[in-house]
């Protein structure tokens, strides 16, 4: 196959994947919300987290393990059961931060490296407990990868797509905790994070009750 017939397809899926990375979901909701109610560099650990899980499942795709994955029904819905109620797990914390008057007394001390570590496994185990990032990679497999593809075009394929994901992620960080975003966030805290509750609540109860 040659390079132009090769990297049509590639370019196809890694703008697939970036219209993915950007749309509203667990994942950008949990960026957005946290670059507003806990800070810039917050909100970029829990981003590089949630990079982490898609480029686990990258991983998995790209080596053809991913296809074996979603043959094994009993694990996935284990993934969709866990994924489903930390979804519900952040809902109750953006529900509970809406019932509070006090706005500091909600938004944790961040101090060292532990900090900051809370924030990536947060974005972390919303990537890895969601059973659809799965079937979105083997989709996008199908789609900028040929059956013979060598080793060079799926590194090149994972590369391109996790740097996609790299600057969506870290850009809606940045932009989300922009101070106009942020002062904006503090005189409608309540009525954001309670939205965000019913958002997150919503996301839970269609991962748990979504056929796979």
């Amino acid at each position: 196959m040659n390079s132009a017939a090769l990297f049509g397809p590639l370019v196809l899926a890694w703008t697939a994947y970036f219209i993915a990375v950007v749309s509203p979901g667990p994942a950008t909701l949990a960026i957005a919300g946290t670059a507003m109610g806990h800070g810039r560099r917050q909100a970029i650990a829990l981003a590089n987290g949630a990079l982490t899980g898609s480029f686990f499942w990258a991983v998995l795709a790209g080596t053809g393990m991913a296809a074996i994955v979603t043959k094994l029904a009993y694990g996935l819905m284990v993934l969709k059961i866990v994924g489903g109620c930390y979804l519900l797990y952040l809902a109750f914390k953006s529900f509970r931060a809406a019932t509070r008057s006090d706005a500091h007394a909600m938004v944790p001390k961040i101090a060292g490296r532990s900090g900051f570590g809370a924030f990536y496994r947060r974005g972390l185990y919303i990537h890895l407990t969601n059973p659809k990032a799965i079937f979105t990679w083997v989709s996008l497999v199908s789609i900028g990868l040929p059956q013979n593809a060598g080793y060079g075009t799926i590194i090149l394929f994972i590369v391109v797509a996790e740097f996609i994901g790299f600057l969506t992620f870290n850009t809606l960080a940045l932009l989300f905790s922009s101070g106009v975003v942020v002062r904006g966030y503090h005189k409608a805290r309540r009525a954001i994070e309670g939205t965000m509750a019913v958002l997150f609540t919503l996301a839970g109860f269609k991962l748990l009750t979504t056929r796979i």
